[in-house]
């Protein structure tokens, strides 16, 4: 595909303003890290992406573990998670701006938004498959709340939660780019629009690819630290076992 683009871009193509060749997308991108124009665009969104996803994280796992082990709570909640988990993230963009401003906060905000509901729910579900011997030992020893979800439920879960980690990771960065994009000067997704304006499809080509990857790189640091994370719990359960 990309040889292909690279012939019609040379041929049928050249006088395009939306598309470039490879080559020279390779080459705009050279330029970008020669002239240390590629990295702090790629740190503001990849922060701004990290400390939404850590505040929804902060939030949604110990409020999803409550509604997953209370059935009482899961119901009460239940009408207000299903109103308002379809709202769109890119429609609050409007309220963030009036409420936070341009900069950090407002992409902050409407990231913890978007990652909040699906880790909330996925957080919920994974409470409820919580062995139930597990809760009748806790239950038994009597445990305080807070030992309990320590020491026997949030173990329990960990796996599960890596679900959810992986999939608000994902959300996370396609959000602040799209943020960047439509309302906020900052980050990778404004620099793509920048060129894009100035009429440079190499550079916004360059950028585009550099977000795919970045995404693949943070998906695989998500996966790498999933086996960690499943191997250490491995062998602490076989030394427990011997």
């Amino acid at each position: 595909m990309l040889a292909l683009l690279e012939a019609w871009a040379r041929t049928a193509g050249r006088a395009s303003d939306a598309l470039a060749p490879p080559t020279q997308a390779l080459s705009a991108f050279g330029t970008l890290v020669a002239e240390d124009g590629l990295f702090g665009p790629t740190a503001f969104t990849l922060g701004s992406a990290a400390l939404g996803l850590a505040l929804a994280a902060l939030a949604a796992v110990p409020l999803g573990t409550l509604l997953g082990l209370s059935r009482r709570a899961g119901a009460a909640a239940f009408l207000s998670v299903e109103v308002l988990r379809p709202v769109p993230s890119v429609a609050l963009i409007p309220l963030a701006m009036l409420v936070f401003g341009f900069g950090v906060r407002m992409e902050v905000g409407v990231v913890a938004f978007a990652t909040f509901w699906p880790m909330l729910v996925l957080a919920q579900a994974a409470a409820r498959q919580v062995e139930p011997q597990l809760l009748e030992v806790s239950a038994a020893l009597q445990l305080t709340p807070w030992a309990r979800f320590a020491k026997v439920v949030l173990p329990a879960m960990v796996p599960r939660l890596f679900v959810a980690l992986r999939l608000g990771v994902a959300i996370a960065l396609v959000v602040a780019v799209t943020v960047e994009i439509a309302a906020n000067p900052h980050g990778m997704g404004y620099a793509m629009m920048i060129a894009q304006q100035s009429l440079d499809p190499a550079t916004m080509l360059a950028w585009l690819g550099w977000i795919g990857c970045v995404g693949w790189l943070v998906n695989a640091g998500a996966m790498a630290l999933q086996r960690l994370v499943a191997r250490r719990m491995g062998e602490a359960e076989a030394g427990a076992a011997q």
